[in-house]
């Protein structure tokens, strides 16, 4: 019987280049804590981007949070709240469609050559209208549409983009002196401050754009971008000019450093965490953790422990998308039929070791999200003779004539590549379809997915705020591309349905979270009924990290704040 201890940990952690990233060694601050080393950290796969508006994956928001911001941010402790960040404050109109911010001073743009003398200068409202004009004009690296269809104007200046520079200015975007932006929005969206706080909100720099382009790389966050890095070994480095303090009034950040490593196999990343190669970890192997546990058991029990480990429910859902542009995942009965094939718990019990929240036998939403009854969603049980009967009916009884398949995935530290086996295996046995399956690198697996180069691909989808809106935007066809030869992103499946599209807006305009929820669930279930994906499980996570990393939260959508982390020893005494 596989045991997993459970330390309950209520808030901590954790923490590039002309000066390199070594430790200047560590200095007190205010409460006892700790200016000075390293963070470590893992990712399975490289960044893809960390331009802004091209961000489509979530190791690249992982580290562009660090480098990076906008007028408001995510509470790490809390992600219900939206906090403070370039605004100091700000003002919601009575009919919610017009917000004011109100920008604090000597906010600066982080030391670069692009710059006079290489010196960051001040942020203004002026670079805001820049980065959201520019974020509202037409490009295959501007991955973010959602802020183009609330803004007043946005749409008509994309539209006016694709024939140049447009002559006239973004509508909804005022800037009412140097301090002060106004945004006005076409209707009430809720969530627009929470839109805010990811890539779509982050202000850059016209003078770094024009130097660098995509390779841009010049936020005005807490950690600034070492040029000595490479995909797999990002290193940043503390801005001593960043502008935020900690309730204690200590400036920020507190770390010298951040190095984030790329390990795909995550027993080997266990291994570097044991050394103190690495000192936090995500998504670890139950078998694993439980083996490590049995065998230093006072490594997590005494009155000194020397990890903290927890396993929390988490706002993803891992799913299979189907091309529907590509036969015969255009008939709705056989996507149908694949989705009742699949044993969900067995997948759970016997690849996942456990490791998930549960099934995916409700909607593409997963649970967690306080107010939203996703079991009102009627998704797809393991029902192998729905399955069979489903198939008959779009032609292929037994599977005859049915053509063979493909299913593209990423390694994800190769446990998506033991879901696909089982998946084949599943398949063949319940429906008599052969597949095959691919396991690429995750960029690749991104860009294909987007010009639906594959028959099948593995998803998944992280709360970027907790809201379904997040999750059922994926679904919303009004940028559809119908050519295979324009990317489409971040509705990979081109998944267009009217009725869909109407009812996921009327819920982003609803004041009122109820009759918004109300709106979504409908949106949902229609969406589920067409079946343009395969609901596999929803997420949960095992995580550990070393004691002596402070001040890191963990929760529910992987959010990474390093702003306030300090460490509490130098990183050589950890070695064993």
């Amino acid at each position: 019987m596989k045991i997993i201890y459970i330390l309950v940990l209520s808030g901590l952690i954790a923490t590039g280049c002309g000066n390199s990233a070594k430790d200047k060694g560590l200095s007190e601050a205010k409460g006892g804590r700790l200016y000075g080393g390293t963070l470590k950290v893992n990712e399975t796969d490289p960044y893809i981007s960390l331009f802004p508006h091209k961000i489509s994956d979530v190791i690249s928001v992982d580290i562009a949070n660090q480098i990076y911001e906008g007028l408001v941010r995510i509470d790490a402790k809390r992600i219900t709240n939206v906090l403070p960040s370039i605004a100091e404050r700000w003002e919601v109109s009575e009919d919610g469609t017009t917000y004011t911010f109100h920008l604090k001073k000597e906010v600066r743009f982080h030391n670069d050559p692009c710059f006079p003398d290489g010196i960051g200068r001040e942020v203004k409202a002026q670079d805001f209208k820049y980065s959201f004009e520019k974020l509202c004009s037409p490009s295959e690296d501007n991955t973010l549409s959602a802020f183009r269809n609330y803004v007043k104007g946005a749409k008509e200046y994309y539209e006016a983009g694709k024939k140049g520079k447009p002559s006239f200015e973004l509508e909804g975007v005022k800037v009412l002196d140097d301090y002060t932006l106004k945004i006005t929005l076409n209707s009430p969206f809720s969530s627009f401050l929470f839109l805010l706080t990811g890539p779509a909100g982050f202000v850059i720099a016209h003078e770094a754009v024009e130097k660098y382009g995509m390779e841009m790389k010049v936020g005005t966050g807490p950690f600034v971008f070492c040029n000595e890095s490479t995909p797999d070994h990002v290193i940043l480095l503390k801005n001593s000019s960043y502008h935020r303090t900690d309730s204690l009034g200590n400036p920020l950040p507190f770390l010298d450093s951040i190095i984030f490593n790329v390990i795909p196999d995550k027993k080997a990343e266990l291994e570097a965490f044991k050394k103190g190669d690495i000192h936090i970890i995500f998504g670890l192997p139950s078998a694993s953790i439980s083996e490590m546990v049995e065998s230093q058991i006072a490594d997590f029990s005494s009155k000194n422990p020397k990890y903290f480990l927890q396993r929390n429910s988490e706002l993803e859902t891992q799913y299979y998308q189907f091309n529907i542009k590509r036969k015969p995942f255009d008939n709705v009965k056989v996507r149908q039929a694949f989705s009742y094939a699949i044993d969900r718990d067995k997948i759970i019990a016997d690849v996942l070791n456990t490791e998930a929240f549960g099934p995916g036998i409700c909607g593409l939403t997963p649970p967690g999200i306080s107010g939203y009854d996703i079991t009102a969603v009627r998704g797809y049980p393991f029902n192998p003779e729905k399955a069979k009967k489903l198939l008959a009916e779009a032609g292929f009884p037994g599977g005859k004539n049915f053509p063979k398949i493909n299913i593209e995935v990423n390694s994800g530290g190769g446990k998506y590549a033991d879901v696909v086996e089982e998946v084949k295996k599943q398949l063949k046995a319940v429906l008599n379809v052969d597949v095959d399956y691919t396991v690429v690198p995750f960029t690749q697996k991104i860009e294909d997915s987007k010009y639906g180069r594959a028959d099948l691909f593995r998803a998944a989808w992280i709360a970027d705020y907790p809201s379904p809106e997040n999750f059922l935007r994926t679904l919303y066809g009004i940028d559809v591309h119908d050519s295979l030869n324009l990317p489409s992103y971040p509705n990979t499946i081109r998944y267009k349905n009217p009725v869909y599209d109407s009812l996921f807006l009327k819920g982003s305009k609803e004041r009122i979270q109820d009759s918004a929820y109300s709106d979504y669930l409908k949106a949902e279930q229609l969406m589920m009924n067409d079946a343009p994906l395969v609901i596999l499980w929803y997420g949960e996570n095992l995580k550990m990290i070393h004691t002596y990393v402070k001040n890191f939260y963990f929760n529910p959508m992987d959010f990474k704040d390093f702003s306030e982390v300090y460490i509490m020893k130098t990183p050589s005494a950890d070695k064993p």
